[in-house]
């Protein structure tokens, strides 16, 4: 896989805004579902030039979403994604994200 289909995404969330402003800097992307660890981490020090220490994937389930239709309440669910939270060497950051 190419890099730039690898990393879907940033997450800017509040908790991730934390996670980010902390000594240890860790970034948060959604990131493909065919990718792994070793895909995330080489795609990452290839698109932001950054040393990458640690990386953590996960798969985040989807959330049960109702609607209402002719026929009643439908049930259904969004899909479900993979997250990925890079760990950064000391003295690295990512400048696109950080806005600078």
């Amino acid at each position: 896989m190419r890099a730039d289909e690898v990393i879907v995404a940033p997450i800017l969330s509040e908790k991730s805004n934390f996670a980010r402003e902390g000594e240890s800097k860790k970034y948060t992307f959604e990131v493909s579902q065919r990718a792994n660890k070793h895909d995330v981490t080489a795609a990452v020090a290839e698109l932001f030039d950054v040393t990458v220490e640690k990386c953590n994937v996960m798969v985040v389930k989807g959330k049960p979403k109702y609607s209402r239709g002719k026929g009643g309440a439908i049930k259904g669910t969004t899909g479900n994604w993979k997250k990925a939270i890079v760990t950064l060497a000391k003295g690295d950051t990512i400048q696109a994200i950080e806005g600078v």
